[in-house]
């Protein structure tokens, strides 16, 4: 790989190149058929929908309204009777799919709000319900774990569409809060060790329900700030790990969502210019280190393709590339300016329009009751 990039060091002077062309034939091919080595998979149907349908999103490329509307009737089949989303047509319904799903049909709406027609919201609200204990945190499915990504996955969805009600969420932003370890991180279960997922989800379900304030913000900015590498320049999930381009987002993300916090607080040390990490540093390692020759990105070199790394990896590469300060935004774009991306929003990983043309959907309706 290095060979290769010195290669074309002598032929395009404005590498890195962010291989477009492959990527989207690599992504629109997984909407089609997969190999046999997927089949590990099978119950993560929705998840595969988002990570492609999100990733061609922030390349910009959209499928046709007939593509879209397939997508969705697919994801209805994945919709337990009773609310919620299985892993594929038949299965339980469990909350991390149920993230996913809700996810690709909020891309999808920005190419037809009619894949909204088979989400069962009421269903989805029983769901989210049952799904939550009595100290407020969630259990991922029923009789099944209780843990941090089952709070951001129901806080998520709940958010996006408007049914985040005080008798769905009593106690949960508490609950997070004793995630939060002495490292500065967030775990997955009170008492546990920090970690990059974990604490994406923590932070942003805090956000989502509007009490970020209940952590320390100061510690968990020192813990993601130090899990970037200064060799390579991306993210280990936790400390004394390698890194892994998937943790360009579950790190990355961090910092935008943190620096809206700080802002709110009048943090007068805030930069005016760019996050608080090596933007450039994130970037030339997705970009030199987690490209696959024929389309679609890794974990680092030496690891195959995969279609969960090219979404996080091309996501951390859009906030990587997006200072959204306000009327000082800007961009940051290493290589080639046609390496830019879509712009992401940090808490949803969707683009920005997919999260505002849901969220004025559902306003029109009102919160459930069971």
């Amino acid at each position: 790989m290095y060979a290769s990039f010195c290669n074309k060091l002598d032929i395009y002077p404005d590498i890195p190149l962010l291989e477009r062309n492959n990527h989207r034939e690599f992504l629109l091919k997984g909407l089609k058929t997969l190999s046999q080595s997927y089949q590990c998979l099978d119950a993560s149907r929705p998840w595969l929908c988002y990570w492609i349908v999100h990733s061609l999103d922030l390349l910009e490329y959209h499928v046709s309204e007939e593509h879209a509307l397939q997508i969705a009737d697919f994801l209805g089949r994945c919709q337990h009777p009773k609310g919620g989303f299985g892993g594929g047509p038949g299965q339980v319904p469990h909350l991390a799919p149920t993230y996913a799903a809700v996810n690709t049909l909020a891309i999808l709406a920005t190419v037809t709000e009619d894949v909204f027609k088979v989400l069962n919201r009421s269903g989805l609200y029983q769901f989210l319900m049952l799904m939550r204990d009595e100290e407020g945190a969630f259990r991922m499915h029923e009789g099944g774990e209780v843990d941090i990504r089952g709070a951001y996955c129901a806080a998520s969805s709940a958010r996006l569409t408007n049914m985040c009600t005080k008798e769905l969420f009593s106690g949960t932003a508490e609950w997070i809060r004793r995630c939060q370890t002495y490292e500065g991180g967030f775990a997955g279960f009170p008492g546990q060790e920090a970690h990059g997922g974990y604490s994406f989800c923590g932070l942003a379900a805090l956000v989502i329900l509007n009490q970020p304030q209940l952590c320390d913000i100061p510690r968990l900015l020192r813990w993601t700030a130090m899990r970037q590498m200064k060799y390579e320049g991306g993210f280990q999930g936790r400390t004394n790990k390698l890194v892994d381009g998937c943790y360009s987002f579950w790190q990355g993300a961090a910092f935008p969502v943190i620096h809206m916090v700080l802002c709110q607080e009048d943090d007068l040390a805030l930069s005016a210019s760019g996050w608080m990490f090596s933007q450039e540093a994130l970037q030339e390692y997705v970009l030199i280190c987690c490209q696959h020759p024929l389309g679609g990105l890794l974990d680092k070199p030496g690891k195959p393709r995969d279609h969960y790394h090219t979404c996080y990896c091309l996501s951390g590469l859009s906030v990587a590339q997006h200072f959204t300060g306000g009327v000082l935004a800007h961009t940051c774009v290493i290589g080639s300016p046609n390496n830019l991306l879509r712009p992401v929003h940090p808490v949803f990983n969707l683009s920005v329009d997919a999260v505002l043309q849901t969220s004025r959907h559902f306003q029109m309706e009102g919160a459930p009751t069971l």
